[in-house]
Order: C-alpha cells, then structure tokens, then sequence
C-alpha cells in the first residue's frame, strides 16, 4: 500500500477506500459485498449508537429483538414492499440438509415481522402507541458495494411504532426525522437537510418518506437517516387492528425510521482531510491520545509516570483517553498513525515539558499547538476539545452553504450538476413527466423536498410548482 494518501482532489473515491483500511475502521470479507468493521470502526458505531439510544428512550421508545429470518410470505403480503425489496432479497430453501416447506428470507427490513408480531399484541386504544425500536443487522443484495456505504449487510437501528391516527403516526414520523437532525449536527458535526422524499423515492410500501441528507467532500449527496409513515398499508396487509373508545375496530397507524453503518461513511467523507480522518469528540473512539517523548530509559520512566497520572486526571473527567506506550515506534511515527485514525486532540509530554510543568496540545483541526499547565490539563482538554468540534461544525456548514445553488430552467439543471456544484434547488409542479425529464437530463436524482418551502414556476413545464426540489448525484 502506498506510504502516502491520494488526495481527495486527485481521486476522492480511491481516498475514501484507501483510509477506510488504513485508519482501521474496517476490511473487506471473504464474501464478496461484505464488510469485517474492525475494533475501532465498531467503537466508532457503538458512540453512534449510545447517542441515539439516549435519543431514543427520552422519547419513550424501547428496544427489543425480532428474528433474522422472516417467511417469504410476510414480504408477499404487502405488494409495493416485496415488488421495492425483491431485487435484493437473500433467500434460505434448505435448513439442516433439507428443502424448507417454505423458503426464509434473510431480513432486508423488519416490518412484516414485526407487522406479525403487533398483530397478536395490540388489541385495544390502551395498547397504543407501541413505540420499539431494534439494534440489528440486515442483508440486501447489492450489486456495487462500497464500505461503510453499500454493502450486502450492514448494521443499523430500524424502530417500528404503532398508533391510533394518522395525525400522531405523523407526529412520530417528524419527531424520529428531528432526533436524526439533532444527532447529525450536534453529534456527528455534520450538517444535513431535512425534507420528504419523492414518490418515486419514497420507501417501498410508505405513505410518504422523510430524510436527513448530507453533503460530501466531493459534493454527492448521502441519504443519511430515513423515517417513514407507513399509513395504513402494513397494519391492513397484517390485520393490526384495535377496538377505539367508541370499541369500533380499526386498522392503526404505523410507521418505521433507521439510521445504518452508512453515517461512518458520512462521517469520513464530511470530514476527512488528506491526511486522513477526522473524528468529531463527541463520537470518537479515542477522544486524546498522549504521545510520550523520551530518548533514555530514566527519561522514559519519568515521563510514561507523568503521562500516565495525566491520563488518569482525563478518564476520571470522562474523556476517553488512550497513553500510547508502543516501544520501538518514533514519536513522529505515532503521531502520523494517530492523525491516519483522526483522533481530535494529541498530548505530547517530554522531559522539558515535566521540566516546565506543562505539556503540548495538538488540535487535529482547527488551530496551532497550545501549552497546559499539567495542573489544569483537564480544564484545557476539555476547551480544546470544545473547539475541534465547532470548527468541525462550522467548516462542514459552510461547505454545505456554498454548494447549494438555485436553477431556474432545465439547461440551468444540468450545468450545475454537470459543473458538481453540489445541490440544486429548484422549482417541480409534482408530475411525474417532469421529474422524469429532469432525471434523464441531469443524470441526477430528487434528494429531498423541504417542508414548507415557497412555490414558484415548474423549471420544466413552466406550470405553478407544488415544491421545491434538490437534486444531486449520490451514493
């Protein structure tokens, strides 16, 4: 492999591929299309997935485990959903050396088990609303496959609810968008639009789709978190009905949302640099490393002790802190591994700097070298930190903001995308016939249509438009 990265000007996809496997996050498996997620990535998903669960259970939701093989007939049962899911189903006819009676699909999505399973539990209005989510992997047989991206299994959350009404499956469908939003920005650092899905977009089987999406590095969108108001269609195709107060039966309301592995993707890409990755602190696995500096072995005595109390002071304060003690490696070698893996914050410590009482922080971004006194080391990890993240913050908005341009006809459309100026917003009267046309021309896709947005004139037809509209190329 080569010494050094390409850049992201020179091959961003190549980048991409290349730091995946250098900073350890993940390998590629025997099975094609597969992935191996490597100690640190998975680390890396288990911050992600802490920080949605506390988002999760202060909205009343729980978790639960549904089974990893689901009968084909469940799929059959909703027509849009099995005709969206069929391309990539992986199917089991033979368990225990002999043909199934009935074949098993390998989950790609869980809501007709799950359609199944409230089936049988909710019989009344005072069983509602069943708010569960669940932790789990899922397999759809992609045909292109890229880590963390696209591949044939990932990992992800996908939380499945049940109400009385359209109007509070609605309410739940915003609010899971809106806990995504949150997350994305104050989390992740990565800015994201929130919008609907065409119809042709939307989930298959959804009464309509709503979807965070991103904005790379080399200026492709990425769908990063989908929640979906499933109507009526799920609980009919499943008989989820309930007696009201009125104990007339009706069907309910569902809905499901999910946030996968793809967001590590997201979060290479929005953030990396050429020379390597960029962690935001609030989800990096190692928050601070601290490289030792020494040249003898009184030396190194000396400053392993001093680095080690300084660790102590930093995880006793909740930082998650990592001393890096590997013998027969360079400082300068340590210090390029740790800025590959895009750890926010280095602490040196050598025998002038216990000398002087203090030691050296080093910002993965966002600014030069700063001297701590090593007693108020904890104070300024913590500012420090605090820094990384909103400068993270900031330069992936203004990223965002300076790469989303309007178009007011087709010829506009297609210079924009063509020139990758990132997100073109436009103006779409809803027929199909335009949308097509603007596909076909573009070669770009409807990412999302934000809520509420003002209406003007179709840049195709010409005819008053329902929405506005951003397409791009993506993922």
């Amino acid at each position: 492999m080569a010494e050094t990265l390409p850049t992201r000007q020179q091959d961003f996809n190549e980048w991409y591929n290349q730091l995946v496997l250098r900073a350890d996050l993940a390998d590629y498996a025997p099975v094609r299309g597969c992935m191996i997620v490597k100690p640190y990535g998975w680390a890396l998903w288990e911050n992600i997935q802490g920080a949605l669960d506390r988002r999760f259970k202060a909205t009343g939701h729980v978790n639960a485990a549904f089974p990893l093989f689901i009968p084909k007939s469940f799929l059959e049962k909703e027509k849009q959903h099995v005709e969206g899911f069929s391309p990539e189903l992986a199917v089991v006819t033979i368990g225990g050396g002999e043909e199934l009676t009935e074949p098993l699909v390998v989950r790609p999505t869980s809501e007709t088990i799950i359609g199944h399973a409230y089936a049988q539990w909710i019989k009344s209005y005072r069983d509602l609303p069943v708010l569960i989510n669940q932790w789990n992997s899922v397999v759809r047989w992609e045909l292109r496959t890229k880590l963390f991206l696209r591949t044939l299994e990932f990992w992800w959350q996908e939380g499945h609810t049940a109400h009385a009404t359209y109007d509070e499956a609605e309410a739940e469908t915003r609010q899971m968008l809106d806990v995504y939003t949150d997350f994305a920005v104050n989390e992740a650092a990565v800015p994201v639009i929130p919008g609907v899905k065409s119809q042709s977009e939307k989930f298959a089987g959804a009464l309509h789709s709503y979807t965070i999406e991103a904005m790379m590095g080399d200026k492709r969108a990425l769908q990063a978190g989908t929640s979906h108001n499933l109507g009526q269609n799920f609980a009919k195709a499943f008989n989820i009905q309930y007696l009201d107060r009125d104990n007339q039966l009706q069907h309910c309301w569902t809905t499901s949302w999910g946030l996968s592995t793809r967001f590590i993707g997201a979060i290479i890409m929005v953030h990396g640099d050429d020379q390597g990755l960029i962690l935001p602190p609030r989800l990096a696995p190692h928050q601070v490393v601290i490289v030792p500096i020494y040249r003898s072995d009184s030396e190194r005595s000396n400053v392993l002790e001093a680095a080690g109390r300084v660790k102590t002071q930093l995880a006793t304060g909740g930082v998650r802190v990592r001393l890096d003690e590997r013998d027969g490696l360079t400082p300068g070698f340590k210090f390029n591994d740790w800025e590959m893996r895009g750890v926010p914050l280095r602490i040196e410590v050598g025998p002038r700097d216990l000398a002087q009482r203090q030691a050296i922080l080093v910002p993965r971004v966002g600014g030069e070298k700063r001297i701590a006194p090593l007693d108020r080391i904890a104070e300024a990890v913590f500012a420090a930190l605090a820094d990384v993240q909103q400068t993270l913050s900031r330069q992936a908005k203004a990223f965002l903001d300076s790469h989303i341009v309007s178009a007011a006809t087709v010829e506009e459309v297609v210079a924009a995308i063509a020139a990758h100026r990132g997100f073109v917003r436009l103006q779409w009267c809803g027929e199909d016939a335009c949308e097509v046309t603007l596909r076909r021309e573009s070669g770009a896709s409807p990412r999302l249509i934000p809520v509420d947005a003002p209406a003007g004139a179709c840049v195709v037809c010409g005819n008053r438009s329902r929405h506005v509209v951003y397409y791009a190329r993506g993922y």
